[in-house]
């Protein structure tokens, strides 16, 4: 009997292409299932210079600064916000463990990370695609953290996110693939084994280490038997060339719009619903017109007009490839409307003033997601608003029954559904 749920394929040439679910291909009972969400975060690592991206007046009718003019197109499809923070997060550049996490000290002796929002997420959706979520940078860690505070390793090759989402390899891969998959699952097996013959032995404390060991082995357990599942499966066809990695990571424009580009294609295909990606910037100086300075560098300004200039030549051309990514979404369509409307994109940094690693009055952009935007939300900028109140109200809008995550103990005042 045919599947009257099967993805429809365009083929000729040798290619095949995989479209979305239509909705004229659904049958009618099907049409009201439930909406379809998603979530990126993105966050700037060295900050972004708040008079270029903060506006001066709040509401709806604020002139747009340097930044957001670049993003003028989609001014109805974002919201900035600004006087927001995590509460008792500090540590200047370590605070971009707990971008996502809100878990507060980032810096301290005896800090343990939590659950990020991408991944808490995962952990309910996750498992309707290839791949729960994937976590990206430009270089070394990310965003992503499991619950037992374990860092999920980041991609930071976009030919090898490509090679994940899209190619199969040959059978004898795919066998060999499946096997190791296995094998992992019974060395995990032992592993559990073994530990718990312990539990009698020991401590307070290192029971509760034990637990922490326990909680990572039962995810890396989960992890494995999804992807022994989807391991069966045939991954969806592109018609897109495989990317070539920039090999010169000073050449930062050409590598973000390679990893955005993945990112697309990610979630045009419904491999993933949940991605992060953590542009760490670099002690170097970056290939932009006008630009002589490191990048590092510039971002301790100290207010220096000439420092200042070339920040922003730098800092314009994040905004403009992140601006063609919202692109990209807005020009992709689904059996709801397009990419952009049913994807949450969290755009920011970890640093409200990168130049004297102050973690205060963060910039944040949301964009797109079902939101009604188009507004400037200014809270206090000496009495910042709890930043993981937006959390809450992200995770509502992904249709999780949840009043709290992280430090949010509620949604974010004044930014509301449109459904």
């Amino acid at each position: 009997m045919p599947n009257p749920y099967r993805r429809t394929f365009l083929r000729g040439a040798g290619v095949a292409l995989a479209l979305p679910l239509l909705e004229s291909s659904l049958p009618a009972a099907k049409q009201d299932k439930p909406r379809c969400r998603r979530l990126v975060a993105i966050n700037i690592g060295l900050g972004l210079h708040l008079p270029n991206i903060v506006p001066q007046q709040s509401g709806r009718n604020y002139d747009l600064p340097t930044y957001l003019k670049l993003l003028g197109d989609f001014r109805e499809q974002f919201t900035v916000i600004s006087g927001v923070s995590h509460p008792e997060v500090g540590g200047g550049h370590s605070s971009y463990k707990s971008f996502l996490t809100c878990q507060p000290h980032p810096n301290s002796a005896g800090f343990r990370n939590t659950i990020s929002l991408d991944q808490f997420a995962a952990a309910k959706f996750g498992s309707e695609t290839r791949f729960a979520s994937l976590a990206l940078s430009s270089s070394g860690p990310g965003l992503a953290w499991s619950r037992s505070g374990v860092e999920i390793p980041t991609l930071t090759r976009p030919s090898f996110v490509f090679q994940k989402l899209f190619l199969a390899g040959n059978p004898a891969e795919r066998a060999q693939q499946t096997q190791r998959l296995q094998e992992g699952q019974s060395v995990l097996d032992v592993v559990m084994e073994k530990t718990k013959r312990l539990e009698s032995k020991l401590s307070g404390r290192d029971r509760d280490k034990l637990d922490q060991y326990f909680e990572a082995v039962r995810e890396a357990e989960r992890r494995l038997a999804k992807a022994e599942a989807w391991e069966q499966k045939p991954k969806p066809a592109v018609d897109v060339k495989p990317p070539q990695d920039e090999r010169d990571s000073k050449k930062i424009v050409e590598c973000m719009r390679l990893m955005y580009d993945v990112m697309h294609l990610a979630l045009e295909s419904d491999s993933t619903r949940f991605a992060t990606y953590n542009i760490a910037g670099m002690n170097a100086v970056p290939v932009i017109p006008g630009v002589d300075s490191d990048y590092h560098n510039l971002s301790h300004h100290g207010k220096d007009p000439a420092k200042i200039a070339q920040l922003t030549l730098v800092e314009s051309a994040l905004m403009q490839e992140f601006g063609r990514f919202l692109q990209k979404l807005s020009e992709t369509t689904t059996p709801e409307g397009t990419l952009l409307d049913s994807t949450m994109v969290l755009f920011g940094s970890n640093l409200g003033n990168a130049s004297s690693h102050d973690t205060k009055n963060m910039p944040i952009v949301l964009a797109g997601g079902g939101f009604q935007h188009g507004q400037h939300l200014a809270f206090d900028p000496k009495n910042n608003y709890p930043l993981p109140n937006l959390f809450v109200s992200m995770l509502q809008q992904l249709g999780m029954e949840t009043d709290t995550f992280g430090t949010g103990t509620g949604t974010m005042a004044g930014l509301t559904s449109q459904t």
